[in-house]
């Protein structure tokens, strides 16, 4: 199985007709995803090719959705146009809103997770994320499709370019899915949520959860295995080495005192019983170790 996407996910892509939008459309054609529809907005009837497959625009979400029953949307927009654009995808109810762009203000996010979990009809994940891939079933993003395979490891991570060296470092053991949830200070899925999703999917053995310095999220999430996760977990989180007080790449990781440092976040994942690794090798290690005992 996997969680939250699956070979019978229907993507549209909001900004097709844009640079990135384009590129990644004919990079998840390539990697087997269903793309079934493009949206922009006074663009509605063109086609774009992706592999020899001709993707139709619509000027809106509810109209792709009516023709071609798409049930995932993969936001290419840019940030001033997302809140709009994830607000469509909710009003068209449907149940997946996948937001890859960077730089939205948190205003607009607070604003946007707020109307979608006041709808109840549509999960949101990022923004300022890669998205999420099943390994052989589907990828709603820019994960690369290529680096790994379908198996046993649930993956759950903050940072992008991590997400995808875990996914190669335990290539020969292979993902049900790997979600990538964004490391902004405002965030629609959470570790909590895929942790959750993770421990009921039975064919997740194993997962792994990277995060980073700043905020408590990985505090949070420590808690949530303690008393409700059976599975084994590893964690991993970015930043040991980060001086404090220094803002590291991500809006969301930024040290304060003790608070938020890579130690006190492994301190609270080993207190739950997650194995963490000091580095993403070693992290990579520990779930060989795992797998291996089962």
């Amino acid at each position: 199985m996997a969680i939250y996407l699956d070979e019978n996910s229907r993507i549209l892509v909001q900004g097709i007709t844009g640079s990135e939008g384009g590129k990644h459309t004919r990079r998840m054609v390539a990697g087997g995803s269903n793309i079934v529809a493009g949206v922009t907005p006074g663009k509605g009837g063109q086609t774009v090719d992706a592999d020899g497959t001709a993707i139709p625009v619509f000027n809106s979400v509810q109209e792709a959705v009516d023709a071609t029953g798409a049930n995932v949307s993969v936001v290419f927009v840019p940030p001033k146009f997302t809140k709009g654009a994830v607000v469509e995808v909710v009003d068209a109810q449907v149940p997946l809103a996948v937001v890859i762009t960077e730089g939205v203000p948190v205003h607009d996010t607070a604003s946007f997770f707020t109307y979608a979990q006041n709808a109840g009809t549509t999960r949101v994940i990022g923004p300022n994320c890669p998205g999420l891939i099943s390994p052989g079933k589907s990828n709603a993003g820019i994960i690369p499709a290529d680096i790994t395979k379908p198996g046993k490891i649930g993956l759950v991570s903050k940072s992008g370019t991590l997400t995808y060296q875990m996914m190669f470092e335990c290539r020969d053991i292979g993902f049900t899915t790997c979600v990538g949830i964004g490391g902004d200070p405002v965030i629609g899925t959470t570790h909590i949520d895929c942790l959750a999703a993770f421990e009921e999917d039975p064919d997740t053995e194993v997962i792994i959860m990277i995060g980073e310095i700043g905020g408590d999220a990985e505090e949070r999430a420590a808690a949530f295995i303690k008393e409700n996760v059976t599975k084994p977990v590893v964690g991993y989180v970015a930043g040991f080495t980060a001086p404090e007080g220094k803002t590291m790449g991500h809006a969301g990781a930024i040290v304060s005192g003790s608070s938020g440092t890579a130690a006190a976040k492994a301190e609270a994942l080993e207190a739950a019983g997650v194995r963490v690794g000091k580095t993403p090798a070693q992290a990579a290690r520990l779930v060989h170790e795992i797998v291996a005992g089962l």
